[in-house]
């Protein structure tokens, strides 16, 4: 019985070699708010490279806007081999390689492909009757309310603490628990 555990023990470190030649996902840390600059620079470069943005909205005095921003802040994925991913820290804003028990820390295909799905299906998720925003601007600013109908630009809103039903653009309101 000790002699399979071994066995098993080997066979799994063999698996889980990998080879400096073979172009694999890396995890680079950047500077503060610069991923989408380090990510041109590198694709720049001819190499392969990976930010994953969702869109959320951000409040100005003015106005609203829906801006794309990083889903992990200062970093982003570049798929090369380990001896490319040496001389990508002397790209400007690179701070550092992710390393991992001393080597660069691979990310599995797989786990690429999951963030990416995660992504998508964040995309798709549009807003739906019954549940809850809040209006980012305006005279109703930082008023709650559940979604009634939805239309093409606009919503129909009833807000329970005025008792009242109000219209209001699509732009104008975020999920609740999406604000910041």
């Amino acid at each position: 019985m000790e002699n399979s555990r071994i066995f098993v023990y080997v066979m799994e470190k063999k698996e889980c070699k990998i080879s400096a030649d073979e172009p694999h996902w890396y995890a680079l840390y950047t500077a503060p708010r610069a991923e989408k600059q380090v990510r041109d620079r590198i694709n720049a470069l001819g190499i392969e490279c990976w930010l994953p943005l969702h869109r959320a909205p951000r409040v100005w005095s003015d106005r609203v806007k829906i801006v794309e921003l990083p889903l992990f802040n200062s970093y982003l994925f570049v798929r090369c081999s380990e001896l490319d991913l040496r001389g990508l820290i002397r790209v400007y804003g690179v701070i550092r390689i992710v390393y991992y028990n001393g080597k660069p820390a691979v990310v599995r295909q797989k786990e690429i492909d999951a963030i990416q799905e995660f992504l998508d299906r964040a995309a798709e998720h549009a807003l739906c009757p019954g549940e809850e925003v809040e209006i980012l601007c305006g005279a109703m600013k930082h008023v709650s309310g559940k979604v009634k109908k939805i239309k093409k630009n606009h919503l129909v809103l009833y807000l329970e603490p005025l008792g009242a039903t109000v219209c209001v653009k699509l732009d104008d309101v975020a999920r609740v628990n999406r604000i910041k």
